[in-house]
């Protein structure tokens, strides 16, 4: 059955527009200022077309993934070829080298409370004892022996 309505200001090429701005990481607001909608409109266009909450869903997935990866990379530290030119005796020259970027502890503990917050979520298990009582050693324990057995044989050569 037809909406009685007004007609859509849906569009076709919509879909690949959404698509294109999603993978920049666009929200449905941002999605309803570039086609100059309300944001509801936005909302009922992803609920109501296959195509459109397609390439939204699509666009957003790479984002994230490329996000999840730059975040990964932070947490574990990486290495990065870059070039420069220099002069040399007169003439350019372009001269390769590798930088390492070291781990950083906020993207650490970020990737770690969110993934795996049963080990490393903020919220501590209620303990009735009395702060006094509360042995916060036995905690780093097992959090460094967590840490441990995450990396492996390999994390015993540092």
């Amino acid at each position: 059955m037809a909406n009685p309505g007004r007609p859509s200001l849906y569009k076709p090429d919509y879909a690949l527009q959404a698509h294109d701005h999603c993978l920049l990481g666009a929200t449905n607001a941002e999605l309803a200022a570039l086609f100059e909608v309300a944001p509801r409109t936005v909302d009922n266009w992803i609920a109501n077309n296959a195509e459109f909450a397609q390439a939204v869903r699509e666009g957003r997935a790479v984002a994230d993934a490329r996000v999840a990866r730059c975040l990964y990379e932070r947490a574990v530290g990486y290495d990065r070829a870059v070039e420069r030119v220099v002069w040399h005796q007169g003439q350019e020259r372009v001269v390769a080298s590798t930088v390492h970027y070291p781990p950083s502890t906020g993207a650490c503990i970020f990737w770690l409370r969110n993934r795996r917050p049963d080990l490393w979520g903020s919220r501590r298990p209620v303990n009735h004892a009395s702060e006094d009582e509360y042995d916060w050693v036995a905690d780093l324990d097992d959090a460094s022996a967590h840490a441990r057995d995450a990396s492996g044989p390999a994390g015993d050569a540092a």
